[in-house]
């Protein structure tokens, strides 16, 4: 892992806190474009009553109207949990050339754990896929917000 990584991991970490401050499920995401933050995003399904309402897709939002594009080509996206199908697949569409992200998710991770939709070959794009980044702070802080959800802390 590189420096680079590991800082900008801890930028999406500090927006997965931001979601964990307003009770929403902790994840976060930053959008990298030439060593510049150009996006942020973190969890705001509760709070808008929208399922799409994803780190992911609120930071691809931010970072297309930024650079008045739907291309993300030459993007990284960090996010603390691995893209589910939805993120996935608008990853895939805006063409972002790499996503890293810190643990992955047994229930819908679709960057390598349930399936690769990210380096799917039949798609028009694929992109570089990097895991593990800060893995136990970004595993930690899902453990730890769903015991006290659930009353177990």
């Amino acid at each position: 892992m590189s420096e680079e990584d590991r800082i900008f991991m801890q930028e999406a970490i500090a927006e997965a806190g931001m979601a964990e401050e307003i009770r929403e499920v902790p994840i976060g995401a930053v959008i990298v474009r030439q060593g510049e933050i150009i996006a942020r995003g973190h969890n705001l399904r509760e709070t808008l009553n929208d399922p799409t309402a994803h780190a992911e897709m609120i930071a691809i939002k931010k970072a297309s109207e930024r650079l008045n594009a739907w291309r993300l080509l030459d993007c990284t996206l960090y996010v603390t949990l691995e893209p589910c199908p939805m993120c996935a697949g608008a990853i895939v569409q805006a063409r972002i050339g790499r996503v890293v992200y810190g643990t992955s998710d047994p229930k819908a991770g679709c960057a390598g754990t349930l399936m690769n939709l990210l380096r799917e070959e039949r798609f028009n794009h694929m992109a570089v896929v990097e895991s593990g980044v800060l893995q136990e702070e970004c595993a930690s802080m899902l453990t730890q917000f769903f015991r006290r959800l659930r009353g177990k802390l």
